[in-house]
């Protein structure tokens, strides 16, 4: 393997990659081959090769440079902050870069799953650990079981953005909002704004 401290060695790698996340941006992940990014990037297959021996670790390389959102950090009262997160995953779904890493993802699921599965624990993680904060509190009354949220919340927008290529609007959020359960201001924040009461009384 070439000395990664090479500077025109780092370079080149830099060079495949944005050739590769063009080819992914553009085509989707089935383009990102050895050849097809080699003639983008105007270098020889050899050096392509050199950097990632395997196809599945160039596809990996260039699908970990771009970067999608987690449900990070949770603040009170978390509807609000869920809704601005998910307003961002939303808007991120619309970027043909992340719906390639999205396509990328599905694509090599049968055969590669870490990745996959390492994706599906963060996201599960971090939206559970906020979703079980709001129901300590009392903001959420969950009217389904927390562990079927990221299904609930996040399958349907990539339905919307993915396949019938439609915005994600913001009464659509708010509805699958109120798919989970029924929402209030948090007990010690009951008289501060951005709470909602979910159930319309």
């Amino acid at each position: 393997m070439a000395d990664s401290t090479d500077p025109r060695v780092t370079r080149s790698r830099e060079a495949i990659l944005s050739a590769a996340r063009e080819l992914l941006r553009e085509d989707g992940p089935a383009a990102v081959t050895h050849q097809n990014v080699a003639k983008r990037a105007g270098v020889g297959r050899a050096t392509v090769y050199r950097h990632w021996p395997q196809p599945r670790m160039l596809l990996d390389d260039t699908m970990s440079g771009v970067r999608m959102p987690f449900f990070r950090d949770p603040v009170p009262p978390v509807r609000p902050w869920l809704a601005r997160q998910m307003r961002t995953l939303a808007d991120e779904l619309a970027l043909p870069e992340i719906q390639a890493v999205t396509a990328a993802l599905f694509h090599g699921a049968p055969d590669e799953p870490d990745r996959r599965e390492q994706l599906i624990a963060t996201i599960s993680g971090q939206l559970g650990t906020a979703l079980e904060s709001a129901a300590r509190t009392g903001e959420l009354r969950a009217a389904a079981d927390l562990a079927d949220a990221p299904a609930l919340l996040i399958g349907p927008m990539v339905f919307r953005s993915m396949f019938e290529r439609r915005p994600v609007t913001d009464a659509v959020i708010d509805h699958l909002l109120d798919t989970i359960g029924t929402w209030s201001a948090p007990a010690d924040q009951a008289d501060v704004g951005g709470g909602r009461d979910g159930g319309g009384a």
